[in-house]
Order: C-alpha cells, then sequence, then structure tokens
C-alpha cells in the first residue's frame, strides 16, 4: 500500500530533528544535559501563564473557540489595532498561508540557507520551490531575490535568519516588498532578541506578513502556538482554509496572558544578549553575530555532526546545521539556555 505515499515525500526527507536530550543521557549515563539545541527558553512559564493554562483546562471537554477571541484580544491590546492570524505553533500559520494562497505548481521563492519547514510546506502544497542563495555573509541577495520572486504568489524569508542569525534591515525589506509582486512572509520567530522593529511597515505595505512565536521569548514551545500581522484582506481566506479549532484552549489562554508578563520576557532577552557577547568572545571558534537567541559556530576544521556528537558525549546537546540546504558542513547552532548550560558548554567546545 505504499505506492500511495505521495512521489515528493519518497524523495525528499522530512524535518530533521535535534537528537533528544532523554536519549543521550540513557546512552551516555549523564545525569544532567544542557539542552542548547531547539532555541527554546528554559525558564518555566510564570505563576500568571500556569493559572490560565489551568483554568482553560478545566474546559477542554468542549471545543475552542473558534474565533480564539482570547488571544485576539490580548493581541490587539498588547500591540494595538493591526489584523491577526494563528496557528499551532509558526508552522501551522506557514502551512496554512501557504495552502491559502499557492496552487499547485505555482512558484514560492525562499531566501537561504534557512528553516528547512517552509520548503516542506510549499511541497505538500505541490509548489514550486526555487531558493535563492545568501551572499557569503548570509545577507539576504536582494537583486537576485526580486529577480526569482516575479510571479511568484509567497517569497519567505527569515529575519533574524535561522540558523545564522543575522538580521535583514527593516530598510532592505522594504525594498523587497516593492520589487516583488506577491506576499512577503517574514518569519520574525526571534525578533525580541534583535533591535529592528518592523511593525511599521505594515502600515504601508498590503503584501507583507509577519510571523510570530510564543515559543521563544514566552517559554510556551510546548503548547505549539503562533500568530501572524497580516494585511486587511488575508484573515477571511485563511480562516476559510484552516483546519477548525486548530488552536486549543489551553494554549489560547496561556498565550494571551503571557503578553501581560513583560518581566519573563525581559529577563530572557537581557540573558541572550549577555551571553551572545561571552560566546562571541570566548568560544575559541568563529562566532557569527546574532540578532536571535542563538549563535551559529563555524567549527571547521571538525564537521558539524562530529563536534555535535562529542559534545553529547559531554552531556551537551547543540545542532548540527548539516541539514539546512546550502550551509557547508562545519556549523553548529548554539542556543542561550540556562547559566549552567551555557557554561558547560564554554567548557566543552573550548575543550575540543
Amino acid at each position: 500500500m505504499e505506492r500511495l505515499v505521495r512521489s515528493c515525500y519518497k524523495k525528499k526527507s522530512g524535518y530533521v530533528f535535534a537528537r533528544k536530550a532523554e536519549e543521550i543521557a540513557r546512552e551516555y549515563g549523564i545525569d544532567r544535559i544542557a539542552r542548547l539545541a531547539s532555541n527554546e527558553n528554559p525558564e518555566p512559564v510564570s505563576p500568571a501563564v500556569r493559572e490560565a493554562a489551568e483554568k482553560a483546562l478545566l474546559t477542554v471537554n468542549r471545543y475552542p473557540d473558534e474565533r480564539v477571541n482570547i488571544l485576539m484580544n490580548a493581541l490587539r491590546s498588547h500591540y494595538g489595532d493591526y489584523h491577526f492570524v494563528t496557528g499551532v505553533g509558526m508552522d501551522g500559520v506557514i502551512e496554512t498561508i501557504i495552502r491559502t494562497l499557492v496552487e499547485p505548481r505555482e512558484k514560492v521563492v525562499i531566501s537561504a540557507p534557512t528553516f528547512s519547514f517552509y520548503a516542506l510546506a510549499a511541497m505538500g502544497q505541490g509548489a514550486e520551490i526555487v531558493t535563492v542563495p545568501r551572499e557569503a555573509d548570509f545577507s539576504v541577495n536582494v537583486k537576485s531575490l526580486i529577480k526569482a520572486a516575479k510571479e511568484a504568489k509567497i517569497t519567505v524569508m527569515c529575519s533574524p535568519n535561522n540558523p545564522t542569525g543575522n538580521a535583514t534591515s527593516p530598510e532592505t525589506v522594504t525594498e523587497i516588498l516593492e520589487g516583488i509582486d506577491g506576499v512577503l512572509f517574514l518569519d520574525n520567530a526571534y525578533v525580541e532578541f534583535s533591535d529592528y522593529d518592523y511593525l511599521p511597515l505594515m502600515k504601508k505595505h498590503e503584501n507583507l506578513i509577519l510571523g510570530r512565536t510564543f515559543s521563544k521569548v514566552h517559554s510556551l514551545a510546548g503548547l505549539r502556538i503562533g500568530y501572524a500581522f497580516t494585511p486587511r484582506w488575508l484573515p477571511p481566506w485563511y480562516n476559510r482554509a484552516g483546519t477548525p479549532f486548530a488552536v486549543n484552549s489551553v494554549s489560547a489562554a496561556a498565550a494571551a496572558a503571557s503578553l501581560s508578563d513583560t518581566t519573563h520576557a525581559e529577563r530572557y532577552i537581557a540573558q541572550v544578549k549577555r551571553w551572545r557577547k561571552r560566546f562571541e568572545s570566548e568560544v575559541k571558534f568563529p562566532v557569527l553575530p546574532s540578532d536571535a537567541n542563538f549563535v551559529m559556530v563555524d567549527v571547521a576544521p571538525h564537521t558539524s555532526d562530529e563536534v555535535v556528537e562529542s559534545l553529547a558525549r559531554k552531556g551537551v546537546v547543540v545542532r548540527s546545521c548539516r541539514s539546512f540546504l546550502g550551509l557547508d558542513d562545519h556549523y553548529i547552532r548554539v542556543s542561550v539556555g540556562d547559566d549552567w548550560e551555557n557554561e558547560r558548554f564554554l567548557q566543552e567546545i573550548n575543550s575540543l
């Protein structure tokens, strides 16, 4: 019966996950693992967020609000009069936007190397995927991107970019928006850790979507909830294409409460900025400048997989960048975690 599986999934691998901390702990007999592979916030949620989630848990015998009003109201209260859509993580938002706009064999353009799920979501819709390589310093090749994006329904960029960490200026984003015919989906999953603000562009451009997530600064990775700022015209069509009741009651309540917890967010942002500087100055390998809650490290002459395995044996989990299209096999990505995790990483990476 496997003949029934679509050929695109037979030819292409799925999303490549980092190794689980629990697996490494069992394999090497290590009690305490430094989890620095998945760009998570190591700090648990605040009591207010936990209380909101527990209260919502009492209602899960009923379907959630299909309009997700508790979160929509919180987003408007926090950011102002914008238009929003929500989804099961940033991945769910990306998938639904592509489903809403892209017909089979229509073009989706991606600035690479970057997060692999963009291409997986486009492939699932039967789109033609065009990747545009970034420059040698991983900045966006604006002219090539605009040229490739002619007649494309969606162009996808990530800023700050995963896994390279660098951000693209609003001025450059404006140049791209004015040069393309379709929509620009700008993934802002890590924007809270940068100094750039792209929201003013929403008032000027009807072809911009800004994707956001609660998985990073808000400590809600396990609840899988994302959202996006969209043009006025998009939400009715997005909701028509979306999976019914996609965002569950507990996730929506927790996310809404987390928007008011500014102290929690500010504390982790400060932690990230402090440790990015330390990584850049103290790691013996070249560390690329980053505007995200992670850094990318060039571990040549070692390969990325060699270093990932060596660190795992010492109880430090980092991400190999081998699976990112367009990256040479000598980069690793390292999240900013708790102080003890970061110190362990510094000790072990410098012992290689």
